[in-house]
């Protein structure tokens, strides 16, 4: 029951300004959401739809479509920016 990932472009932007250990802990969790999309720890949104995941001081905001087996990354953003 693998999950094909898609992460849309700003979603790379979000990545492309990350660097280091950083980096390398979130395409860790990232590559770990196609085998899990809901792993403990993760929370579904309030205001919007999907589901937010911690890794470091970022975080990944995401949406699960169970029906095509995908998982959309919309945002990958520093905590403090995450939720504005």
């Amino acid at each position: 029951m693998t999950y094909h990932l898609k992460i849309i472009p700003r979603a790379e932007k979000d990545l492309d300004s990350i660097t280091g250990r950083d980096f390398d802990a979130l395409k860790k969790k990232i590559l770990s959401l196609s085998a899990n999309p809901r792993p403990l720890g993760c929370q579904k949104l309030t205001n919007e739809e999907g589901y937010r995941i911690r890794t470091g001081n970022f975080r990944i905001l995401y949406r699960i479509d169970d029906n095509t087996k995908e998982v959309m990354i919309y945002r990958v953003k520093h905590r403090r920016e995450a939720y504005r």
